[in-house]
């Protein structure tokens, strides 16, 4: 994909009730490239890298984003909860969002789709680790953009969930 672009979601292909609808095939398999591009940080208390108030984080800060009119239908949120008792997710946005923990992210990312529950999120990270070893790259940041929330996941029927690992040489 081009620097800095990422799949478009169309709003007017409603979600399920409160996650915008994911079509897994435009997320599989593509190569990201970032540079200096703009993100809201936000994070959660973790217990054993499960987030404990991601709900309201999320809305709070999806909040300050839309009203700004930062955000755009470029939807995403990369979680790293790599880190038993924090997690820090990270809400793409347009511009930089006042009063937020604005930071930009630069790098190469690849990603993979992956479908089931989140309990399989370790196994899923040493699958994304053979992926990009089978690249002959070098993973060095671990993200997953979690598709939908609980409940809407269960609406659906599937869970998926995107790896995407930034890679080096």
């Amino acid at each position: 994909m081009e620097i800095n672009q990422l799949p478009k979601w169309d709003p007017s292909a409603a979600g399920l009730s409160c996650c915008p609808k994911f079509d897994p095939a435009q997320w599989d398999g593509l190569e990201l490239h970032f540079r200096d591009k703009p993100f809201v940080r936000a994070q959660t208390r973790d217990f054993f890298h499960i987030p404990l108030n991601m709900r309201g984080i999320h809305k709070r800060t999806l909040k300050a984003i839309q009203r700004v009119r930062a955000d755009d239908y470029e939807y995403v949120v990369l979680s790293d909860d790599s880190a038993k008792w924090q997690g820090e997710h990270f809400f793409n946005v347009k511009e930089e969002v006042p009063g937020a923990d604005n930071v930009k992210l630069t790098g190469d990312y690849i990603t993979h789709v992956f479908e089931g529950p989140y309990r399989d999120v370790p196994k899923w990270a040493a699958e994304m680790e053979k992926l990009v070893q089978g690249r002959h790259k070098r993973m060095t940041k671990l993200y997953f953009y979690y598709t939908a929330c609980p409940k809407c996941a269960k609406r659906l029927g599937k869970n998926y969930v995107v790896g995407i690992a930034q890679v080096g040489p």
